[in-house]
C-alpha cells in the first residue's frame, strides 16, 4: 500500500526554505529523470504559489548604449561594435507614457534598465522621478542602474523603488570570462546595499554563454545560500549577438533549460522565477514546460533593452491555450 505519510512529507518539504544547500545537491537535482523533476518542482510550486497565475513585467531602456563595462553578451557595451549608439538619459513623460501604456496592456510591474557602470547622482534624481510616477498608477517598480552604493540605494528607497535588478550572471568561477571590468564581489557589495535599504533583490543569471552545467550549479548555489533568497529570479537564455565575444556561443537545448528553472524553483521556493531574455526563441511547448517547471513571472511586450521578446498576442493566446491568466498586482509580495 502506499505510505500514507508520503503526501505530508512532500508538501512539508514544498514548503521548507533552506539556505544551506551544497552543489552536490543541486548536482543530484539536475540528474533527476525529467518527470521527477518537473514534478518535485511543480510540487513546490503549488505549495507556494497559485500554478495558474502568471506576473507580467515590461522592462524599458531608460538610457541605451555607451556603457564602459565590458560584460561579452551586452550589446550596449562601449568596448563592441554592435550597431547600438549611446544615448541619453529618457525624459520622464516619455518613460511615464510608456508606462501607461504597459498597464493598460496588462503589465503590472514597469522595470526600467540603463547602461550606466553606477549612476551619477543628478541622473539619480530623474530616475526616482520615473520611480514615483509609476507607483502613482499603481505597478510595481523595477530598475537596473549598475553598481550602487548605501546612499544611492537609501535614496531610491525614498523614492518608493520596490525591485532593483543586479544579476550575477553565473558562477563564481566562470565570471572572469564573461566580464573583466567588475567582479562577482562588486555585483554583491551592490546586492547588499539594496538589502540593506529595505528593497526588494532581482537577481538571477544568463544561460548559454558558453558555461558548462557545473556553472549553472553554480550560480543557481550562489543565489540559494544568500542569507534572503531574491525575491525575483531572472533566468535568462544568452540573446546572442554579432559584435559581442559570446555572440556565438553554442546554444543550450531547451530542455536544459527548463531544468535550470525547475532546480531554481525548488531552491527557491518563495521566490519569482522569471523567463526573461531569450524566449522569443523557446517554443510554446519548451515555453509551456518552464511553466510546468516553476516560472511564474515573464517580461510582457514586444522589446526588452535591446533584444526582442514575443508579441503580447502570442503570450495571449499561450496563456489562454495553458488555462494561465495574469498575476494581480502585488501578488508576488504577499
Amino acid at each position: 500500500m502506499p505510505d500514507a505519510s508520503a503526501p505530508q512529507e512532500s508538501a512539508t518539504v514544498a514548503t521548507v526554505v533552506r539556505h544551506d544547500w551544497t552543489r552536490a545537491e543541486i548536482q543530484a537535482l539536475f540528474d533527476l529523470p525529467f518527470a521527477d523533476l518537473l514534478h518535485q518542482a511543480q510540487t513546490v510550486h503549488r505549495a507556494n504559489f497559485d500554478p495558474n497565475r502568471v506576473q507580467l513585467s515590461t522592462l524599458l531602456s531608460i538610457k541605451t548604449g555607451g556603457c564602459p563595462e565590458d560584460c561579452g553578451y551586452c550589446s550596449q557595451s562601449a568596448h563592441f561594435e554592435t550597431g547600438v549608439k549611446a544615448e541619453k538619459l529618457m525624459a520622464v513623460e516619455t518613460v511615464l507614457a510608456d508606462a501607461r501604456r504597459a498597464r493598460d496592456a496588462g503589465a503590472t510591474r514597469y522595470c526600467m534598465g540603463a547602461a550606466w557602470r553606477s549612476p551619477k547622482d543628478k541622473d539619480l534624481e530623474q530616475v526616482c522621478a520615473m520611480i514615483e510616477g509609476v507607483r502613482a498608477m499603481g505597478m510595481e517598480t523595477c530598475v537596473t542602474l549598475g553598481m550602487l552604493n548605501a546612499a544611492q540605494a537609501a535614496r531610491l528607497k525614498d523614492a518608493g523603488l520596490d525591485y532593483y535588478n543586479h544579476n550575477i550572471d553565473t558562477s563564481p568561477e566562470y565570471y572572469e570570462k564573461v566580464v573583466s571590468t567588475r567582479t562577482m564581489d562588486d555585483r554583491l557589495d551592490t546586492l547588499s546595499h539594496v538589502r540593506d535599504a529595505g528593497i526588494h533583490v532581482c537577481c538571477g543569471g544568463i544561460i548559454g554563454m558558453g558555461e558548462a552545467r557545473a556553472d549553472r550549479i553554480g550560480m543557481l548555489w550562489t543565489l540559494a545560500t544568500m542569507a534572503d533568497h531574491p525575491e525575483s529570479v531572472p533566468v535568462n537564455m544568452l540573446a546572442e549577438t554579432e559584435g559581442t565575444p559570446l555572440g556565438h556561443s553554442a546554444k543550450v537545448e531547451p530542455l536544459e533549460f527548463v531544468r535550470t528553472i525547475a532546480v531554481a524553483r525548488i531552491l527557491m521556493p518563495h521566490s519569482m522565477v522569471r523567463l526573461s531574455a531569450g524566449r522569443e526563441a523557446l517554443s510554446d511547448e519548451a515555453q509551456a514546460l518552464c511553466y510546468l517547471a516553476g516560472a511564474n513571472s515573464i517580461f510582457f511586450g514586444p522589446r526588452l533593452l535591446t533584444t526582442n521578446n514575443p508579441a503580447n498576442e502570442r503570450d495571449v493566446v499561450l496563456f489562454d491555450r495553458l488555462g494561465i491568466k495574469p498575476m494581480d498586482v502585488g501578488a508576488a509580495a504577499e
